[in-house]
């Protein structure tokens, strides 16, 4: 077999078998097949794509090149949830206690972000204390005991999929529906996850700008899942402005405590409570949708969930006593207001160059090497749709950083207001369960 002879075929538009598939694969990953080759074949696929079978067998391939997690000491059926990702997107910290307190085992691998914010452990690392270097025996023993836990991602997990991702980054090759569901399909099949839900964000934060791509991703994705024997299922929900209100480390933590008390924005509240009866049903503890909303919504008033993630928090070393006190959380040493110039009501907020905003202070990577300011981020005071007088304050800038205009400017330039009324936008688009 000739990885030339491979390309040569995917050029021409014709399906490449399983071992074709595995070889490529494999080569890559022991280095065998050369950086060139690999970057041909991924344009290839970008241009002619793949169809079902032949990303099932893509992802199955990354899943093998490197460890996967044995997850059967834990009880119950694990559930893992996978979003695409955002701005201000808290769900992974609202959702793990949300579902555990009602019984539904949550053995999560999560990782470290580039962005607009850190990723889950940055974010829970803002909490003191709080540390994810625990080995696989007490992260199982964590779940049996809490039904939550969180564990830093392998360094040997989906290998193939690590050099596959950087390398399209470089060469234009990454916005490919086959290549983008097999990356992230194979680090959560490889996780050990028994079920998994999806949440496909569409919108200008979005990764898939409109919604006609992130239903293609999302249908390509739970087919995969399916394929391999995972029950699968996805939520496309909206990110044309920021989810929540608050868009940082410290902050989103802060938000999070806050949605578990019942005290959290409708919309980030509304799609946990989604995405969190989707979990509770694949888990088999709630026989319909409706049933499972309902021991959700009870775990939060009845203060369960907020217990649960006191419980977790405590057992992986970080002071609780921020449940209670947020203000222990990292706080930044200034907090500017930004202004609106005139009444109306808010037809745009652009998650995107908001995030990048929450960037610049310091909220997030530009690169690996960067340090996240925990403390820097935004605090939205008005959603798409709200009603704004002249002189209100549309968000709040927390930074380290006294000079502040050049984030000032993109706020001020990427949040509309009109003299109309404005509806807010649909926040769930549709649900993709085959």
């Amino acid at each position: 077999m000739r990885m030339v002879d491979i390309i040569e075929k995917k050029r021409d538009g014709h399906c490449l078998t399983t071992e074709e598939i595995n070889y490529f694969i494999q080569g890559y990953t022991n280095e065998t097949i050369p950086d060139y080759q690999a970057s041909a074949l991924a344009m290839a696929i970008y241009f002619q794509g793949m169809d079902e079978r032949e990303t099932a067998d893509l992802t199955t391939a990354m899943v093998k090149s490197g460890d996967e997690i044995n997850l059967s000491n834990i009880d119950g059926i694990k559930v893992d949830k996978h979003s695409t990702g955002g701005v201000g997107d808290t769900t992974t910290l609202v959702l793990g206690p949300l579902v555990a307190a009602v019984g539904v085992p949550v053995a999560k691998m999560s990782g470290r972000g580039l962005g607009h914010t850190g990723g889950t452990i940055d974010k829970l690392e803002a909490i003191d204390g709080f540390h994810v270097e625990i080995d696989n025996d007490e992260f199982m023993n964590l779940v049996n005991r809490n039904k939550l836990a969180v564990i830093g991602q392998s360094g040997n997990l989906t290998p193939a999929d690590k050099k596959l991702y950087a390398l399209r980054d470089v060469t234009a090759s990454v916005n490919s529906i086959p290549l983008i569901a097999s990356s992230i399909m194979s680090k959560k099949i490889a996780a050990g996850a028994d079920a998994i839900v999806l949440d496909v964000k569409t919108g200008s934060g979005a990764f898939m700008k409109t919604i006609e791509e992130a239903i293609a991703l999302a249908k390509t994705m739970v087919k995969i899942g399916n394929h391999v024997g995972r029950q699968t299922m996805a939520v496309i929900s909206d990110m044309s402005q920021p989810l929540g209100l608050a868009i940082g480390n410290a902050l989103e933590v802060e938000e999070a405590i806050n949605t578990l008390k019942g005290e959290g924005p409708e919309d980030l509240t509304d799609l946990c409570l989604t995405l969190g009866s989707q979990m509770v049903v694949l888990a088999k503890k709630a026989d319909t949708l409706e049933s499972a909303r309902t021991l959700l919504q009870e775990a939060i008033s009845s203060g369960k969930a907020l217990e649960t993630f006191k419980t977790f928090i405590q057992s992986q070393g970080g002071d609780v006593a921020v449940v209670d006190d947020p203000s222990l959380l990292p706080q930044a040493k200034y907090q500017i207001k930004v202004e609106a110039a005139q009444s109306g009501y808010i037809s745009e907020i652009a998650a995107e160059k908001l995030g990048t905003a929450a960037m610049m202070l310091g909220a997030g990577r530009a690169t690996k090497d960067s340090i996240i300011d925990l403390a820097a981020g935004l605090l939205l005071h008005k959603k798409v749709g709200d009603s704004v007088q002249k002189g209100e304050a549309l968000l709040t800038i927390h930074s380290n950083m006294e000079d502040v205009e050049e984030v000032k400017d993109i706020l001020i330039n990427h949040i509309k207001i009109v003299s109309e009324e404005v509806t807010a936008p649909t926040l769930i688009h549709q649900v993709i369960t085959e």
